[in-house]
């Protein structure tokens, strides 16, 4: 196992920054999700990690050592990637020897070592087929099983769950778990699902137009996002967002969205003593938007609308809302028999409110236990 660290890394392409100044530290045996949008940047640098591409400036360490000039063969790491990357000509059995002979490991070696690799992931019934022979989950087990034969100090893995259904995901997002359980290697997992990096990561890094943004564990990353992009990025459904303004006066103070004034608890932000006021963005997550017959607290704010969409999810139902122009995506309790066109009452809890600054997005919530959060001041940002 081994340590990874990202030191003021930039990749270029032409005229194109794709990854900026990217600094990042993996810890030993730590299982890290990079997620992000398309193009955000994530894959390429997985890729330099690999030696697969070359950092245009900084440099990348594994295990304490650079390894910028080092060759992808002699960095001791394996790659799992979208397409699986197997022999279509050998069977599941050759696939798998095929590194360990390439190292020169004698056959008794190789035996033992794919034995205790199929019974592991369950591939016993399926040495002697061809890829072709294989479901898509099937061949994931395998590329899984040749990257754990390599005994690598770093497993990367690009978006490995992509090409399959929702149900064979579930069972792999498990399977991966597990196995990073059960061999403690350091792990950098790249995707795009948000649900496979809250799930899978012991820390999340999100990425956009090759920028960090904020790195933490899946709870505090969804319970207090650094700025907006990540707040409406991370969570499903998506925030819902409404522009505010945020209010200091008398020492009281608020926010005044949806055409009333809110009043936000001091335990909860950090907001500047002096009379003022400034633009500010305001997120809401869609099960902080309850059913008002269903609301027992006293300080809830009331918002009435009528229903626009409403989707059963089994287990609970996406309702969409009208409120004055703006459609809010809210929770409801499965069976609760609203309809298109019916007239409802939400409940905001103002305690769960994200605030966001309007101009640059970065978030305004009281700093809690070394969380990266920053303070509210109303009046001019400097």
């Amino acid at each position: 196992m081994a340590s990874v660290r990202f030191d003021h890394v930039f990749k270029t392409f032409g005229g194109s920054v794709v990854v900026d100044d990217l600094c990042l530290d993996v810890a030993d045996g730590e299982f890290l999700v990079v997620v992000g949008p398309s193009g955000c940047g994530k894959t390429t640098s997985l890729r330099m990690l690999a030696g697969l591409e070359r950092p245009s400036y900084g440099s990348i360490a594994i295990d304490g050592l650079v390894v910028n000039k080092v060759a992808p063969k002699d960095r001791d790491v394996a790659m799992v990637f979208q397409n699986y990357a197997l022999f279509p000509h050998m069977t599941v059995h050759d696939n798998l020897a095929y590194g360990m002979r390439v190292r020169g490991e004698s056959k008794l070696s190789i035996a033992t070592q794919i034995q205790t690799v199929a019974d592991t992931l369950g591939l016993d019934r399926l040495l002697g087929r061809r890829p072709a022979q294989l479901s898509g989950g099937e061949k994931q087990r395998v590329a899984l099983g040749r990257a754990l034969l390599r005994r690598p100090k770093v497993f990367l893995m690009d978006e490995p769950l992509s090409n399959l259904d929702a149900a064979l995901r579930v069972q792999m997002r498990a399977e991966i778990s597990r196995l990073h359980r059960q061999f403690g290697v350091t792990t950098v997992y790249v995707t795009h699902d948000q649900v496979e990096a809250l799930t899978m990561g012991d820390r999340v890094a999100v990425m956009d137009q090759g920028r960090l943004l904020q790195v933490a564990p899946p709870e505090i990353l969804y319970e207090r996002p650094d700025n907006l992009f990540v707040g409406t990025f991370i969570g499903a459904p998506r925030m819902n967002v409404v522009d505010g303004r945020l209010t200091a006066s008398a020492g009281q103070h608020g926010v005044e969205c949806f055409g009333q004034h809110i009043a936000l608890a001091s335990t909860a932000f950090a907001v500047g003593s002096q009379d003022d006021a400034t633009d500010v963005i305001v997120g809401i997550r869609p099960e902080d938007l309850s059913w008002a017959t269903y609301a027992a607290h006293d300080q809830v704010v009331h918002l009435k609308g009528q229903v626009e969409i409403v989707e059963p999810m089994g287990a609970e139902t996406y309702v969409g809302v009208r409120v004055g122009e703006l459609l809010l995506r809210s929770r409801f309790p499965r069976g609760c028999g609203v309809q298109v066109a019916d007239l409802v009452q939400l409940a905001l809890d103002p305690a769960r409110l994200h605030i966001f600054r309007a101009e640059s997005g970065e978030s305004l919530q009281r700093k809690e236990h070394g969380r990266s959060v920053s303070t509210i001041q109303t009046g001019p940002v400097e």
